[in-house]
């Protein structure tokens, strides 16, 4: 009884945060319902996945940016621009298509290191600067491309945007047994990561959640993996870009809670002259964070490309941006459809 009390204690202090959980489970009711289960049928999760996979490996970059105190404008102009850069060397140069990816990404680092310089060593607001960035390689994707759209690519690259991992049953289970194996997985590995950092904080005595509240949001999470895993297993299995997205983000998650660097990212956001009297090489920190979210910006890019199969001009605009999620719900089969 005293467990559940000081649950909704905490609770009630964790209000803001968990009501926009509160808020999107209501919407995705709300839609499924509405929609005839059409929102939640295994072809539209996978889509919205798929087609969205690259606005979320410019958001792992761009929250490293935010929280050093900074933004980057240009990141959909660098989209178009290594878009159109692969094209080029795929389509017209005949360059194989893994060394135009890692040509792809060295572009990115440049253009992060370009504005990163800037940034960082000669103090211009990266307001400014990626602004300027934002209008010079739309200009450049303009002129690689010379206002025309390039396709097609191999399958080889496609599939970095658009594939699927290899289905384990040769397409004879209703489940697809590979994607099953990697939700159970990744489930059982985040409630052991979860419990080995309430212990850590236990054995240091530092203030913790109540474990009621510990178990309630372990659960929801497990269930909301497993959740999609079914759903994913229940029509084509795990889409490639998903794999990368699930690496990309236990990578960052470890740079950004254990490594120097990650602790430096939050010391500069706190207090960027209290960070540098403490010995924080702010300049440095600031130049490499412009220069990863270029790599990042790179790769988005890339996926965005090889989803769509061409390079496009205006790829990573706003109206791209909006369409995006439009053009998944355009693309879906009607509830007889789904029926068959």
């Amino acid at each position: 009884m005293f467990a559940l009390r000081s649950a909704l204690h905490y609770l009630a202090g964790q209000l803001r945060q968990v009501g926009l959980f509160i808020a999107l489970i209501v919407i995705i009711l709300f839609f499924q319902v509405s929609t005839n289960g059409i929102t939640l049928a295994p072809i539209n999760v996978s889509n919205l996945i798929v087609q969205n996979s690259y606005i979320l490996i410019l958001a792992i970059g761009m929250v490293m940016v935010i929280i050093a105190g900074h933004i980057d404008l240009s990141v959909g102009s660098v989209v178009a621009f290594v878009g159109a850069m692969s094209g080029v060397m795929i389509t017209q140069w005949g360059v194989p298509w893994w060394l135009a990816i890692i040509l792809c990404l060295a572009i990115g680092a440049l253009v992060g290191m370009w504005q990163g310089f800037w940034i960082a060593y000669f103090g211009i607001p990266a307001f400014i600067v990626t602004l300027a960035g934002m209008l010079t390689f739309r200009g450049l994707t303009q002129i690689a491309l010379q206002n025309q759209q390039i396709s097609p690519f191999p399958d080889e690259f496609r599939s970095l945007g658009s594939g699927f991992l290899p289905d384990l049953g040769g397409g004879t289970s209703a489940l697809e047994p590979l994607t099953m194996i990697i939700g159970i997985v990744a489930t059982i590995a985040l409630v052991v990561q979860d419990l080995r950092q309430r212990a850590a904080r236990r054995k240091h005595n530092l203030e913790d959640e109540p474990f009621a509240w510990f178990v309630c949001k372990m659960v929801f999470t497990a269930l909301l993996i497993l959740l999609i895993t079914y759903l994913l297993a229940g029509y084509r299995g795990t889409p490639i870009v998903l794999i990368v997205l699930g690496l990309l983000t236990v990578a960052y998650s470890a740079v950004m809670a254990n490594s120097v660097w990650g602790r430096h990212i939050y010391a500069i956001g706190g207090n960027r002259f209290a960070a540098e009297l403490s010995g924080v090489k702010v300049k440095r920190v600031t130049f490499t964070l412009f220069v990863n979210m270029g790599v990042l910006a790179a790769l988005a890019g890339l996926v965005f490309t090889a989803q769509l199969n061409l390079a496009n001009p205006k790829a990573g605009t706003a109206s791209n941006l909006m369409r995006s999620p439009r053009s998944s719900s355009e693309a879906l089969p009607s509830p007889a459809e789904l029926e068959r």
